[in-house]
């Protein structure tokens, strides 16, 4: 099954925006480990160096990673998701030295729609760890970016 079977009706256009969230499988803390969650980072990376999305913000969860992101001129959503969990999953199983499924198959998405307030969106992504008790200040969380803050 491809990534476009995954959703049947997702809507993916290119300089679109998109609210995306994705799970370990299994909801293991993989991303606890300060490397792994680092090996994650790079793959969001690769796809926004091969012009296939900008990262406008993130953060990775240990069990978990969303991101606002615009698609690229000639990506699509699929395409970017199989590239950074692929890549992240290829680079932490080395690393561990595991071959179990690092991620579930699908991913959730949300565009966005004209009217949201994409500060807000950016907000309530970077915010997470606060959220779940990881941290008492977003600066001591390490694995987090956002353009706009």
């Amino acid at each position: 099954m491809s990534y476009a079977d995954l959703r049947k009706g997702r809507f993916s256009a290119p300089g679109h925006e998109y609210l995306v969230t994705t799970v370990t499988n299994g909801r293991l803390p993989i991303f606890a480990d300060f490397h792994c969650a680092r090996a994650l980072v790079h793959a969001l990376r690769e796809a926004g160096d091969a012009g296939m999305a900008d990262w406008l913000a993130w953060v990775v969860m240990p069990d978990h990673f969303h991101a606002l992101l615009t698609l690229g001129p000639r990506a699509d959503l699929g395409s970017v998701m199989h590239l950074v969990k692929g890549r992240s999953a290829r680079l932490i199983n080395a690393r561990l030295g595991r071959r179990d499924r690092l991620w579930q198959p699908k991913f959730h998405d949300h565009a966005l729609r004209a009217e949201e307030d994409r500060a807000a969106v950016a907000r309530y992504i970077v915010a997470n760890p606060l959220r779940a008790g990881l941290v008492r200040r977003i600066g001591d969380y390490p694995h987090w970016d956002c353009v706009w803050l």
